[in-house]
């Protein structure tokens, strides 16, 4: 079963916000705000299961603190590759760009 921390929803929206625009600003990417959000959101999730205790256990998300935020963008650094490799973002969600 997948072990997600309690924490209330205004809480994942700030890191999942935190991640998403860092996630976005190393990346190169452009999206809007609920992407945005939701694109940090899907990172902290991944990140907690590649960086929690059932894999590396380096860190998992707990709230909105440094680590949690380090985990999340590193998540959703890997969603935005996946997503890339797949070929279906650039498709989907491109605003003009190339």
């Amino acid at each position: 079963m997948l072990d997600i921390p309690q924490m209330t929803l205004l809480t994942w929206i700030v890191v999942g916000a935190i991640a998403g625009f860092l996630a976005n600003a190393i990346s190169g990417t452009r999206e809007g705000l609920i992407l945005m959000i939701v694109l940090g959101i899907v990172g902290a999730v991944v990140g907690g299961l590649v960086a929690g205790p059932k894999f590396l256990n380096i860190a998992t998300v707990t709230g909105v603190n440094l680590t949690s935020i380090i985990v999340a963008v590193v998540g959703a650094l890997i969603v935005i590759f996946v997503v890339d490799s797949l070929g279906g973002r650039r498709r989907m969600f491109s605003r003009g760009r190339g």
